[in-house]
């Protein structure tokens, strides 16, 4: 069996590293560089870095058996187009959709970004912003001095901080999922009022940023998951698992 998977994200190095032991020929697209790190080492595993349309999805999808879409809850765009590239390609999908929080404790939830920074310019505070590089845009019209980002430790996510000027004093270049007491630390530092979250999940350090403006007193602003509808990872691991065995029972009775 031929896999395409989509997604660097936690669920993708997963099911990458255990369809390949399997005996599954794997193939992961990611976005980043930094995605390619973390899968460095992982034998029998190709490994493509790099953003791609439908288009080009589609292209690439013709080599493929069964394309696996293991991109983050919020990467709706990412989705929509691995959707429209495999009905185009004639391939069969399957969506790792990561289990959300039960969340209950938000000042603000909004639907976008851009919501959440209409929100926070009726404000004062600091706010740490940890939705990614990506979503900075959106806080363009608050004063910069208020904007502490938490972005990736690469060219791109510093790139856009300076893009929007925030001063480099307020640049946090990290890469986590992070602790407790690192988010207490960061909050405390730079006296945070208002953190700025998506729905992580458990992979993405979600409860602990929760737990850490808890402790700090400050407020959180979450920002709604997409609909996503999926397969737990875990589940569909099992179910993949299984059709390989079945695919190559020798490999299954030598184990």
């Amino acid at each position: 069996m031929k896999l395409l998977i989509f997604g660097g994200t936690t669920e993708g190095r997963v099911l990458a590293r255990r369809l390949a032991e399997a005996g599954a020929q794997v193939t992961v697209s990611v976005a980043t560089p930094m995605g390619a790190e973390e899968l460095a080492g992982i034998p029998n595993l190709t490994v493509l870095t790099g953003r791609r349309d439908a288009a080009a999805m589609q292209a690439l999808l013709q080599e493929f058996d069964l394309c696996i879409d293991a991109t983050h809850p919020y990467a709706a765009e990412a989705s929509a187009n691995i959707r429209t590239a495999c009905t185009a390609a004639g391939v069969s999908l399957r969506r790792a959709a990561r289990p959300a929080s039960a969340v209950t404790e938000a000042a603000f939830t909004a639907d976008t970004t851009a919501e959440a920074a209409a929100f926070l310019a009726r404000t004062e505070g600091n706010i740490l912003l940890t939705t990614g590089a990506k979503e900075l845009p959106a806080f363009a019209a608050l004063d910069k001095n208020r904007l502490f980002a938490r972005v990736l430790p690469t060219h791109e996510g510093i790139s856009a901080c300076e893009a929007l000027g925030i001063p480099h004093r307020n640049i946090i270049a990290m890469q986590g999922p992070f602790g407790t007491a690192l988010n207490c630390a960061l909050m405390e530092q730079y006296q945070i009022a208002w953190l700025v979250t998506k729905d992580g999940g458990r992979a993405g350090g979600f409860a602990e940023k929760l737990e850490a403006a808890r402790r700090t007193g400050a407020k959180v602003v979450l920002i709604r998951r997409p609909a996503d509808a999926g397969e737990a990872p875990e589940q569909l691991l099992q179910q993949l698992l299984a059709d390989l065995a079945d695919q190559n029972p020798e490999r299954r009775t030598s184990q």
